[in-house]
């Protein structure tokens, strides 16, 4: 099976992003991949709350998930939008950081709310409260496939190896990853962290990325561009990585082979060697 990882590098403006994620989902899909992959925040990626309220739509209403179920069902592909910022109709206001698997006939298989959320202080000047506009989601996911059982995560979640022995354990053979990981943490935890998920659960991880700086055009939008890492990864069970999407835009096409997976568990079956102990 190929895969495609689209790296995007989007503003804050959904109408914009929309096309050139669309360019580069049909050309993951001339390139043969039956599953494509964008990065979390496809449709937009903005700190602004207030220009959120505006620029933003409830599931129902989502151009951006309309345009993108069709354009799978047109192209016959397996599509992981990594992630759609969206209303919700929680009283506190705040937006879900929603990923959505889709079918070949552009039907919603499976949706996933980021567990963990970006509340950090990478350094005196670059500070994130991911949650004060985003609320936590609460279940974690995997789905059946006609080429393998997935299991569906969001950037931060990458720190929690907790909900990725989960995923394994509920049979995910590839995990997926969509991010838009931080320029700094990414250039020193990234691929470490991404090797490592796979390795201990012996599972493929698919992680497209968002990339470079990011231009805003709302009206608050703060004077210092937001900067994400990009290197969107393909890493095989037994830790290789299989593609890197470098720091630029663009399509990576990966092949991804089961029959990897399956030797690499048969030689280190650690997901059977769990056990419960007592202690802190």
């Amino acid at each position: 099976m190929k895969a495609g990882l689209v790296q995007l590098n989007v503003s804050d403006d959904p109408a914009r992003n929309l096309p050139v994620t669309e360019a580069f989902i049909r050309e993951a899909a001339a390139g043969g991949a039956r599953f494509v992959l964008t990065p979390e925040c496809t449709n937009l990626l903005s700190s602004d709350r207030a220009w959120q309220k505006e620029a933003l739509y409830h599931e129902e209403d989502d151009p951006t998930l309309a345009e993108l179920r069709a354009l799978a069902e047109d192209l016959g592909i397996w599509l992981l939008i990594g992630s759609l910022g969206l209303k919700t109709h929680d009283p506190d206001g705040r937006f879900a950081n929603r990923s959505f698997l889709i079918g070949p006939k552009g039907q919603i298989v499976a949706k996933y709310d980021k567990i963990h959320m970006f509340d950090v202080n990478v350094s005196e000047t670059e500070k994130y409260r991911e949650s004060e506009g985003y609320r936590p989601g609460t279940r974690a996911m995997t789905a059946d496939t006609d080429f393998g059982r997935v299991g569906l995560a969001v950037c931060y979640d990458l720190r929690f190896p907790h909900l990725f022995r989960r995923l394994a354990k509920g049979g995910a053979q590839i995990l997926t990853l969509p991010a838009a990981f931080n320029d700094t943490t990414g250039a020193a935890h990234w691929e470490t962290l991404i090797r490592a998920r796979a390795i201990e659960n012996t599972a493929f991880v698919l992680a497209p990325a968002q990339c470079g700086a990011h231009v805003a055009h709302s009206p608050n939008a703060p004077a210092r561009q937001r900067r994400t890492w990009g290197h969107s990864l393909a890493v095989a069970p037994w830790g290789e990585v299989l593609a890197d999407g470098g720091a630029e835009p663009g399509v990576t096409l990966v092949d991804i082979d089961l029959a990897r997976l399956a030797q690499a568990r048969g030689r280190v079956p650690s997901l059977t060697h769990d056990r419960d102990f007592d202690g802190p």
